[in-house]
């Protein structure tokens, strides 16, 4: 699976996600770049990244930056 993520750095948030099949490399590439263009031109300064993952779960593992907040990063607790 690929995953398109907007992550909104100054607040530790995902804005959005989106997933794709590996089938479908292109649209998400494509996707990804609509978004980073649609956020720039809207002066919004979100890190966008498209990601692969076995599944969600997966990406919440090898990823985990995004979904746990720096607290529970940094003590290894699991919330």
């Amino acid at each position: 699976m690929l995953f398109l993520i907007e992550y909104e750095r100054q607040v530790g948030k995902v804005r959005s996600m989106k997933s794709f099949p590996e089938s479908a490399v292109n649209e998400a590439q494509d996707a990804r770049l609509r978004l980073e263009l649609n956020l720039r031109r809207c002066g919004i300064d979100h890190e966008v990244v498209l990601l692969e993952a076995a599944d969600e779960s997966a990406l919440y593992l090898t990823h985990a930056r995004y979904f746990k907040s720096f607290d529970t990063l940094a003590t290894g607790t699991s919330s």
